[in-house]
C-alpha cells in the first residue's frame, strides 16, 4: 500500500512512510484552556443562549415584493419598481452600447498599418 502526504515545499502530494502520512502537518496538539476574548463592544446573542430564534428587527418586506412582482400588468419584472429601475436599465444599456462602440473603434485603430517614416 502506498502512503502520501502533502509537501509544503513542492505543494504536491508525495510518497511517504505510514507513520509520516498519518500524523497531521502543521497542527498543534491540545486546545487553549480559555476561550478567546470577545472582539465586539457589545455581546451578541447566540441562538443557543436564548433557546429560540433570534428576532429580526426590521420590517418584513417579502409579502409586499411578492405582490408587486407577481402582478400581471404587462410590465417586465426588471422594470416593476418604476423610475429607479428604468434609470438603472437605461444607464446599463447606454454603457453597454458605448462600450461596444469603444471596442469597435479600438479594433479599427489597431487594424490600421503603422506608417513608417
Amino acid at each position: 500500500m502506498t502512503y502520501y502526504k502533502f509537501s509544503g515545499f513542492s505543494q504536491r502530494l508525495t510518497g511517504s512512510a505510514p507513520a509520516t502520512a498519518y500524523s497531521p502537518q502543521g497542527l498543534r496538539s491540545g486546545l487553549p484552556a480559555e476561550p478567546p476574548t470577545m472582539t465586539f463592544a457589545t455581546p451578541t446573542k447566540m441562538v443557543s443562549e436564548s433557546g429560540a430564534m433570534v428576532e429580526y428587527l426590521g420590517v418584513n418586506k417579502v409579502p409586499y415584493f411578492q405582490r408587486l412582482f407577481q402582478t400581471s400588468d404587462g410590465v417586465p419584472v426588471h422594470l416593476k419598481r418604476g423610475v429607479p429601475d428604468r434609470l438603472l436599465y437605461r444607464t446599463t444599456m447606454a454603457l453597454t452600447v458605448g462600450g461596444a462602440l469603444y471596442c469597435l473603434v479600438a479594433l479599427y485603430i489597431a487594424a490600421q498599418p503603422r506608417k513608417t517614416t
